[in-house]
């Protein structure tokens, strides 16, 4: 069974671990709540950190010519600087995985803050709190979500993918051991495939390393193409083909009625009637069975914890909805 790094995911306080909300609330969220078993959570407030307080008048994102800025309205108080000062230092966080920040915020949203005109309520637009566009500044490769867009299945899973693959990166990367990037390319192969195949290809290349480069250069290039992979989240039509490739390891050993159950269970994922996971479950029956070590050490096939399923959280959420994925330009 394979052992899962511990990601570290920077959270807002509010959200479970305080009550700093400007009215001294606190929100209770299941899913962080589930997430603690697994996680190792770096609570912060950003307001409550440049000492605005608990309860504090509340701030808001103000649009003036020079730019944005977060100002206490009843007091036009302008802490721009203070936050940005604070974020400046706060987010030097060695091997942080992920983010997850309160939404509407207009320190933390994540594109669903509100941006006012100077001296009106009307508000100019919506975007990222000042806290989270310094975040997204630094780590704009990482996972950055706000809890109410992991409310979301499919954003939720890749979500969880991508902290957990991360969270192994950054073990591997620690070692300076060309043997363990290999091993850990070699886990990977097959999840790496479902999310983005030209980043796989040239991810291949790296660990061959036909030039020689020594390993911290080795490492470092692999970062890049290996977080540009994990923008994508896995589609339909690239699993389909990981499915393909793996029906090829047991094309000798199957009866000709379990491939075709198993073909047609396939078009029924394409067709989107077939749950991912049914397709998961049988290709790990067939690996216990034959004892196929290369497929047993398979990111592609346990990304996460099965504790921390979606369909434990979110059951009420259609199949439809599984692979919806937020990122059409890197389709």
């Amino acid at each position: 069974m394979r052992q899962f790094e511990r990601p570290k995911v920077v959270i807002s306080k509010c959200l479970g671990f305080e009550h700093c909300r400007y009215d001294g609330s606190i929100i209770e969220s299941p899913l962080v709540t589930k997430l603690k078993d697994f996680v190792d959570f770096i609570p912060v407030c950003p307001e409550v950190e440049i000492g605005l307080g608990v309860p504090r008048r509340p701030i808001h994102i103000v649009l003036l010519k020079e730019g944005m800025h977060l100002i206490q309205s009843e007091t036009e108080k302008d802490v721009t600087a203070d936050l940005v000062s604070f974020a400046e230092t706060f987010l030097n966080i060695r091997d942080v995985a992920g983010f997850i920040l309160k939404a509407k915020s207009p320190s933390c949203g994540v594109g669903d803050a509100k941006i006012y005109v100077p001296q009106s309520k009307k508000v100019a637009q919506k975007g990222n709190g000042l806290f989270a566009q310094q975040i997204i500044n630094k780590y704009g490769y990482l996972a950055i979500e706000s809890e109410r867009r992991l409310e979301n299945r499919a954003i939720y899973e890749h979500f969880l993918s991508k902290i957990f693959a991360t969270a192994d990166f950054w073990a591997a990367k620690h070692t300076l051991s060309m043997k363990k990037l290999i091993d850990f390319h070699t886990r990977y192969k097959l999840f790496l495939m479902a999310h983005h195949q030209s980043a796989t290809k040239e991810l291949g290349k790296i660990v061959a390393n036909p030039h020689g480069k020594d390993t911290e250069t080795v490492f470092a290039e692999y970062e890049v193409h290996f977080f540009r992979a994990l923008r994508r989240a896995m589609n339909r039509r690239l699993a389909i083909n990981v499915f393909y490739h793996v029906l090829g390891y047991f094309k000798d050993k199957l009866a000709h009625s379990e491939k075709g159950l198993f073909m047609n269970l396939l078009e029924g994922f394409r067709r989107g009637t077939v749950a991912f996971p049914v397709l998961v479950n049988i290709v790990r029956v067939w690996i216990a069975r034959f004892n196929e070590p290369y497929l047993a050490q398979q990111v592609f096939f346990s990304p996460y914890p099965l504790e921390l399923s979606p369909q434990e959280i979110y059951d009420t959420i259609p199949e439809s909805d599984y692979w919806n994925r937020l990122f059409p330009e890197e389709r």
